[in-house]
Order: structure tokens, then C-alpha cells, then sequence
């Protein structure tokens, strides 16, 4: 199999290119597999994320430290990111697992990830591995808020609601595709009192539900932030609280529907009343 391509993905060219074969080979394609490889690179992945976060948040103590790093090295982190590569194109699987769609699996796609770390570091040291690693987290680290420290879309989405005094969202399973083994769910989150009906996509219902809340959260807050700027030019707007969230709003009140758009998601405002 030839790796060139990604390598260039990663911008790492490798000494020995068998560490790389081993590294993309699951322990279904063969005896010489990736698993040794996996164990090395968590470790690896762990010091460096560890020291990335060190030198970035300076004020932060150590238990914050540590809960931020694992939110950073969960398997979501490593399989996005695995994703971004597209280091599905590269697996090496048995038959079973091809044809029950392992290439597409987050845990096989964010163990192969750390695994490619693992032989990053075998070839090149550990200031190898810090590059490739850093370079790889380098948009994640952009947007992490060391302020949720770990807290998943769902929880941070019902802290922001009851702060508001507003009731919680509403889940709904809209549709499910594809076949057991390699379904695709897609879930609506609502909240009714701010108007916001959006939809998320996932091969889970509960990363469907986060992908909802996610998009939910950015659409509640958008709204407030509407708000503010229209009582802050004096335009009429539905009662709010402190923050600009509006309180107890029914029907026809001047709020609008508010909906937000992400790749792969759809959102649709709720019904007139």
C-alpha cells in the first residue's frame, strides 16, 4: 500500500515506512497489527496535549489541566481528526471488519490515530511526535473554552437554559438510516419558548442528540444576542432577562424563529402559533 499521500497529510515523512504500514494495520488484517503501536501513542498523545496545555493556559491548576486533556484526547477529538486526514482511505482491515463498515468506526478510526502517533514517535522521536501532534490539534486548541472543561453540548446547553430560567429542550429521534451494524441517526433538539428547532446527525442517538445541542446552544445564544443589539438601538423586543434571553414569550410576541445552519445538519423554525 502506498502512504505518500498520507504523509503529506500529516507532514511527516517517515524513516521506515513499515512503521507506518503497522501503524494503519487493525488486528483483523493480520498477526503484525497496530495495537502495540496504539499503547505507545496514547501515552505520547497524553504528554504532549499535557505540555500544549501547559504552555497555553498558565493560570489554569492541575486538576483543570487534567480534565481539559481529557476532553482533548477522547476518542470524538481523535476520530474528527482522523476524519480530517482521512485516514479511513489508508486502513488495513480483515474482511469482516470491511464489510461491517469498521472503516468508518470512531474507536477503530481514533485507535489508528493513535497508533500513527506511536509510529511517529518509534521514527522520530519525541519531538516528532510533538510537531505531527501539535499540528494536528492546533484548530482544536483554538477553540477549546477551558471554561466548560470537558462539559459535553447536552450539559452545557441545560446549564445555559436553567440560567435563563427556561425549560429544557426537547429531544426527538426524527429518523434513523442504514443498517444495524452502520446506522446514522438523526435527532431534533427544540426549545420552544426561544422558537429554535434545529436537527443534528450521528451514528449514535446520543452523538446525534450532542450534534442537536451543539447547534441548539449557538442558536439560543445567537438570539440573545439578537436581542441585545436591538434593545440596545431601541427596537421593540419581546421581554428578556439580564442577558438579553427572552422570559416566558408565547404567541405573538415579536420574537422570530431562529435557526441555525451547520454542514450536515437542518434546522427549521417551529410552527406559527
Amino acid at each position: 500500500m502506498d502512504l505518500s499521500a498520507l504523509e503529506e497529510r500529516l507532514q511527516y515523512k517517515f524513516h521506515s515506512g513499515e512503521l507506518l504500514q503497522q501503524a494503519v494495520t487493525h488486528r483483523s488484517h493480520g498477526v503484525v497489527h497496530n495495537e502495540r503501536l496504539e499503547f505507545l501513542g496514547d501515552s505520547v498523545l497524553n504528554c504532549v496535549v499535557a505540555q500544549l496545555l501547559f504552555l497555553k493556559y498558565a493560570r489554569l491548576d492541575e486538576g483543570d489541566l487534567s480534565r481539559l486533556r481529557a476532553n482533548l484526547v477522547k476518542q470524538q477529538s481523535l476520530s474528527e481528526i482522523a476524519e480530517r486526514l482521512g485516514l479511513s482511505d489508508f486502513l488495513r482491515l480483515g474482511e469482516g471488519e470491511m464489510k461491517s463498515g469498521g472503516f468508518r468506526r470512531p474507536s477503530i478510526l481514533a485507535d489508528t490515530m493513535e497508533a500513527v502517533f506511536g509510529a511517529v514517535f518509534v521514527d522520530g522521536g519525541f519531538d516528532g511526535a510533538r510537531e505531527v501532534i501539535g499540528r494536528l490539534f492546533e484548530p482544536v486548541l483554538k477553540v477549546v473554552d477551558p471554561k466548560t472543561l470537558g462539559k459535553d453540548s447536552k450539559t452545557l446547553l441545560q446549564e445555559y437554559l436553567q440560567a435563563k430560567r427556561l425549560p429544557l429542550p426537547v429531544y426527538t429521534v426524527v429518523e434513523t438510516r442504514g443498517a444495524a451494524h452502520n446506522q446514522e441517526f438523526e435527532v431534533e433538539c427544540a426549545i420552544p419558548k426561544l422558537e429554535v428547532s434545529v436537527r443534528g446527525n450521528g451514528r449514535s442517538r446520543r452523538g446525534a442528540e450532542q450534534s442537536a445541542a451543539k447547534l441548539a446552544l449557538e442558536a439560543a445564544q445567537a438570539a440573545a444576542q439578537a436581542l441585545r443589539r436591538a434593545k440596545r438601538k431601541g427596537s421593540a423586543a419581546p421581554e428578556t432577562d439580564a442577558d438579553g434571553t427572552p422570559v416566558q414569550t408565547g404567541a405573538g410576541t415579536a420574537g422570530k424563529p431562529v435557526a441555525a445552519a451547520e454542514s450536515g445538519a437542518v434546522a427549521k423554525p417551529a410552527p406559527p402559533g
